[in-house]
């Protein structure tokens, strides 16, 4: 009976596959025009490449702000679980075009016309990597910014309405992968853990590879982190000093001082600084430290201003439940005051990023 019920999941399984390498946007080329895959691709079963990818789209999540199950999705979904034929030679699991702004490799094939250009990549997670850079940068991804990190339908829904694929059941397409593949449980604050619960007792899956080679040091260092957290505001709470109504030096680094608001780290930038310097200093790159301080592509630091070295958190956890404006201040300075990252201010106040604000106004901050 359990011979036949492998059997039977096996079955299911490859049924899947084939259906998810069918749903890939890009067609098989011609066997005579078609090139050779990586060194780097193994074919996968769909339960293999979700647990292998699983850890880099909750690290975007937590960076960007993008819904794991949204960028596990629509791997899934435009790579065919990496056995597609653009992730097999070019290491593009996201069938993103070359664009413009694009200075990299690139691979001719056919999809909406003949000779459509696509991005080639040096590895997988050069090719997640660049999803989430490639939604963050595009205006026309703007607004699905301000949905819910664990919002994955309304996410969905945005990019079929942004245009990011033409075929017109694209957003019921993803959803139902996520759906079925149980993607979402990846959008929760404990995403792996509850994915990898799942996998074991909903499908049997053991994966054969040591978990310390596979677990993400992300997790571990989140863990660390909170614990160190605690043990922190248990410190100051002793002396009497609540760590939510002050900035709480942690320790120096390269002559910084690194300071905790809400759960996230940031610096004071000195005169002269750049983002590329400070990312320097702290092994980040400029563009990341931008998106972490809600800021757009070239934007530099002044002195004095707040540079977070971690993304920002998306609630308050302090005492103070509304703010009132004083004269001058915006959004996005109140958003680097409290730690909280901007498009959730916007989203919870009801108000644009850009809006001015009223001064005597009282801003909600949770």
């Amino acid at each position: 009976m359990r011979q036949m019920t492998i059997n039977i999941a096996s079955l299911l399984f490859a049924m899947l596959l084939s259906v998810a390498t069918l749903w890939a946007q890009v067609a098989e080329p011609e066997a005579d025009k078609a090139q050779q895959p990586t060194e780097e691709w193994v074919k996968m079963t769909p339960e293999e490449y979700i647990y292998k990818w699983r850890h880099i789209a909750i690290e975007n999540m937590e960076v960007y702000g993008i819904p794991a199950s949204i960028t596990m999705g629509q791997a899934v979904l435009e790579s065919g679980f990496g056995n597609g034929y653009l992730a097999r030679v070019a290491n593009n699991h996201f069938c993103i075009k070359c664009k413009s702004s694009w200075t990299g490799r690139t691979i001719t094939h056919a999809d909406d016309r003949p000779d459509d250009c696509f991005r080639v990549y040096d590895s997988v997670e050069a090719s997640f990597n660049d999803h989430a850079e490639f939604l963050c940068e595009g205006k026309r991804y703007e607004f699905l910014f301000a949905y819910d990190s664990d919002d994955y339908k309304s996410w969905a829904k945005g990019l079929k309405q942004a245009g990011y694929a033409t075929a017109p059941d694209y957003a019921d397409r993803l959803i139902n992968t996520i759906e079925r593949y149980h993607l979402y449980l990846l959008d929760r604050k404990d995403g792996i853990a509850a994915y990898d619960e799942y996998a074991q007792r909903e499908l049997g899956y053991a994966p054969n590879v040591a978990p310390e080679a596979e677990t993400p040091l992300l997790a571990a260092d989140v863990q660390g982190k909170e614990a160190s957290q605690r043990d922190m505001t248990k410190a100051y709470a002793d002396k009497g000093i609540d760590p939510n109504n002050f900035r709480v030096t942690i320790n120096s680094h390269h002559g910084y001082n690194v300071y905790l608001t809400n759960g996230a780290y940031y610096v004071v930038a000195k005169a002269g600084d750049s983002f590329a310097s400070i990312g320097k200093l702290f092994e980040i790159a400029p563009q990341t430290l931008r998106k972490f301080n809600d800021l757009k592509s070239g934007a530099e630091p002044q002195e004095g201003d707040v540079v977070y070295i971690e993304r920002k958190a998306s609630s308050w956890v302090g005492n103070e439940m509304m703010h009132r404006v004083s004269k001058g201040e915006t959004l996005h300075q109140l958003s680097q005051l409290y730690g909280i990252r901007l498009q959730s201010l916007s989203k919870l106040n009801h108000i644009r990023a850009t809006d001015n604000l009223v001064e005597g106004a009282m801003l909600r901050l949770r």
